[in-house]
């Protein structure tokens, strides 16, 4: 019997995630780190991502976080979530044409810079969720 972390994944709007993984893999703020039973404690940033968790050597679950903090201790692991979608409830087709309307937004206007950093905000969650899904879609072409 593999060693397994408790995972808790929980944004302000609800629990996502509670349940027990052989390993945590996140979208860290200088890379992404994987998170084994026993690990050192450890408080880091989060930038936005996938969350895979991993039972039997295959992902069970991928949470999209849009950023956030990870609390790790021996056998615990806690995602706190600015936002945070299941992935398999996300729509590609939906963040395109965010995207493509953010875009032509900052194209057409002349912004405020209060307004063009929220738009660039936007503009940048929605490529990291189009890229989150695209990398989804590549790991299940492996198999």
């Amino acid at each position: 019997m593999a060693f397994t972390l408790h995972v808790d994944i929980v944004s302000a709007e609800t629990q996502i995630f509670s349940d027990k993984a052989e390993m945590v893999v996140v979208p860290g703020a200088n890379g992404e780190l994987g998170i084994l039973p026993f690990h050192a404690p450890l408080l880091a940033r989060l930038k936005p991502g996938l969350v895979r968790l991993v039972v039997g050597g295959d992902t069970k679950e991928s949470v999209f976080v849009s950023g956030g903090f990870i609390e790790v201790q021996p056998h615990v692991v806690t995602i706190l979530a600015d936002t945070a979608q299941r992935s398999k409830d996300m729509d590609e087709a939906a963040a395109r044409a965010v995207k493509a309307r953010i875009e032509r937004e900052i194209d057409s206007h002349r912004l405020a810079p209060a307004d063009y950093a929220r738009l660039k905000a936007e503009l940048d969650l929605s490529i990291a969720i189009i890229r989150s899904l695209e990398q989804l879609r590549n790991v299940k072409g492996r198999r």
